[in-house]
């Protein structure tokens, strides 16, 4: 399985699992990021970090760090 962060611009997926712990993945599903949603890559910046993705309607700017948290397919 891929994360977030391998996902080129332009792809839909959808999210299977997100790893981590504690208050990292309260706060990355607090902010819709849950099992089964799928997300869009609009962009990636030039290093890499933040990734610009929309979910459930709205755009939102994760960094590497939390993408690599999100499994998705």
């Amino acid at each position: 399985m891929k994360t977030l962060k391998e996902v080129a611009c332009g792809k839909t997926v959808t999210v299977k699992k997100i790893t981590g712990e504690g208050p990292v993945k309260r706060r990355i599903m607090d902010m819709g990021i849950t099992k089964g949603v799928e997300v869009f890559v609009r962009k990636v910046a030039p290093l890499g970090d933040p990734v610009e993705v929309t979910v459930r309607g709205y755009e939102l700017s994760l960094r590497k760090a939390d993408a690599e948290m999100i499994q998705v397919e």
